[in-house]
């Protein structure tokens, strides 16, 4: 009960990654890609926080980094893992909360356009990143391959938007202060985007 209760007193963002600390970090990102949970999750605005909020002092950025690193490499590996054990079948299930045809079409538009190298590039596109490992899995990728792109995009996608956060509060310290208009600056850009890409559908 007292987890709920202290739960009631988060409400933004850095308050959730403060509560949680780097396990909930971990846990986020994992489910992202290893869970299929990136429709919901805040994906790059976590990491931007997180690096916000260790420019404060108040998590280790070095800490940081090798839990989300962790998190996203082991997320993509079951991803992976899930589309060697579940093939094709997998993706033509019925529509649920995590999974849209949509998405996994728009999915498998990016991987037959970029290659393996999808692996990498999925991970800077939001949706995109939580279909593409168990893709990889279906299509047999060898595991070394992915492995390869998992682990560099990973850390790329980790360290930019990481020390984005960390530098920018670094030299403007004050900028901690405002990390809920950062925040909601954010969700707006990409509210924004999403509706310029279903105008361009209809």
């Amino acid at each position: 009960m007292s987890i709920f209760s202290s739960l009631q007193h988060v409400q933004t963002l850095d308050e959730l990654i403060l509560w949680g600390g780097y396990a909930l970090l971990f846990a986020i990102v994992f489910a992202e890609t290893g869970l299929f949970a990136g429709f919901f999750l805040p994906g790059d605005s976590l990491l931007i926080t997180a690096g916000l909020i260790a420019a404060s002092g108040k998590l280790d950025i070095s800490l940081v980094i090798a839990t989300l690193c962790c998190g996203a490499i082991l997320g993509d590996s079951t991803g992976y893992f899930i589309g060697t054990r579940l093939q094709r079948a997998f993706f033509k299930k019925n529509e649920t909360l995590f999974f849209r045809k949509e998405h996994v079409e728009k999915t498998e538009r990016f991987y037959e356009k970029h290659g393996s190298k999808a692996v990498f590039l999925a991970r800077f596109v939001p949706v995109v990143r939580s279909f593409t490992t168990t893709l990889a899995g279906v299509a047999a990728m060898p595991y070394p391959v992915f492995l390869f792109y998992s682990v560099t995009g990973a850390s790329t996608w980790v360290l930019c938007f990481t020390l984005i956060g960390y530098f920018l509060a670094t030299i403007f310290p004050d900028l901690v202060d405002y990390v809920h208009y950062i925040i909601l600056a954010g969700i707006v850009i990409i509210l924004i985007s999403a509706l310029r890409h279903l105008s361009k559908k209809t």
